[in-house]
């Protein structure tokens, strides 16, 4: 990276991860269809590096039809075994049959609800949260806003949606800004450079 601004450590200098890191990730989402690719997303990481799955990103929006739910909970046997030979997504399984039971448990979601946004960013009042965390270690893995998350997603039959998993996607749609206070995306950075 050539510039000096302050990042987050997790980041390190990949440019495609500072990228993320600069543009993405602590943003507040309010699309559905980018919620719900997040959401698949991080449910794929589960075990693996996000590098590993953003290294990938594309590979899955063209497997799993740009993150379309009604096209994704369409998809039969066929369709899973021609996901489970493509080079391009993590090749698990279960992670690719509980994509199509998650575009499935979404749909019902939003006929139930009328649409998924105002339901997910419940869990935060509407309002991102805007953490205080100086250094790496103080950030945590779930939080009571997470774990609630997790047992409504299960209630409705989502999938690879633990506490942690729903923490990370809460972090990176921006339900939870966890920029540290030295990052330049961290709101009091920015606000003390005024």
């Amino acid at each position: 990276m050539t510039d000096a601004l302050p990042r987050c450590p997790w980041c390190g200098d990949d440019p495609a991860y500072v990228a993320y890191h600069d543009n993405e990730w602590g943003v507040p989402e309010h699309d559905d269809t980018r919620l719900f690719e997040m959401l698949i997303l991080e449910g794929a990481q589960a075990g693996l590096s996000w590098r590993t799955i953003l290294q990938r990103r594309e590979g899955y929006r063209e497997a799993f039809a740009g993150f379309d739910p009604e096209r994704i909970a369409r998809f039969g046997e066929a369709e899973v075994q021609a996901l489970l030979n493509n080079p391009g997504i993590v090749r698990h399984a279960g992670k690719i049959r509980a994509t199509i039971g998650n575009a499935q448990a979404w749909l019902a979601l939003v006929d139930r609800e009328g649409a998924f946004v105002p339901w997910i960013w419940q869990f935060v009042d509407g309002t991102p949260q805007i953490n205080r965390f100086a250094h790496l270690h103080e950030v945590p893995a779930s939080t009571e806003a997470s774990r609630a998350m997790s047992r409504a997603l299960k209630r409705l039959g989502f999938k690879f949606v633990g506490e942690t998993i729903c923490y990370a996607f809460m972090q990176a749609t921006g339900m939870v800004n966890d920029h540290l206070l030295g990052c330049h995306r961290h709101p009091q950075y920015n606000a003390e450079r005024l």
